[in-house]
C-alpha cells in the first residue's frame, strides 16, 4: 500500500512515505436513509458507531466520503458489498 524511500539530507537519512495505494468512497443519494448508510458502515467496512456517522454526515453534506482506505482487492469487495444494499460507492486510485 505505502512504500518507504530513504532521502539523505545534509548526512542523515531520512524516511519519507508516500501515498500509494486506493480509498473506497460512498456517494450521497436521496433514496438511502441516515441509519442505514451508518448501519452499512458498520457492517462492511467494520467502522465504531460514531465514525460511521460521521461519514454518513459528510456524505450528506459534502456529497461524498472517503469512508476506506486500503488495496484495490480489499476495497473493491467492499464496494461491491456496499452496492448490492443499494448505496453509490466506487474505489478510486489515491493521487
Amino acid at each position: 500500500m505505502s512504500q518507504i524511500k530513504p532521502i539523505v539530507f545534509e548526512e542523515y537519512e531520512v524516511e519519507v512515505l508516500e501515498s500509494t495505494g486506493y480509498v473506497l468512497i460512498v456517494w450521497n443519494d436521496d433514496i438511502n436513509t441516515f441509519d442505514w448508510v451508518i448501519k452499512t458502515l458498520i457492517d462492511i467496512c467494520k467502522h465504531e458507531p460514531e465514525q460511521a456517522e460521521q461519514c454518513a454526515m459528510i456524505i450528506h453534506y459534502k456529497g461524498k466520503c472517503d469512508v476506506k482506505k486500503g488495496t484495490y482487492e480489499e476495497l473493491k469487495t467492499m464496494c461491491e458489498a456496499i452496492v448490492d444494499r443499494g448505496i453509490g460507492a466506487t474505489v478510486e486510485e489515491i493521487k
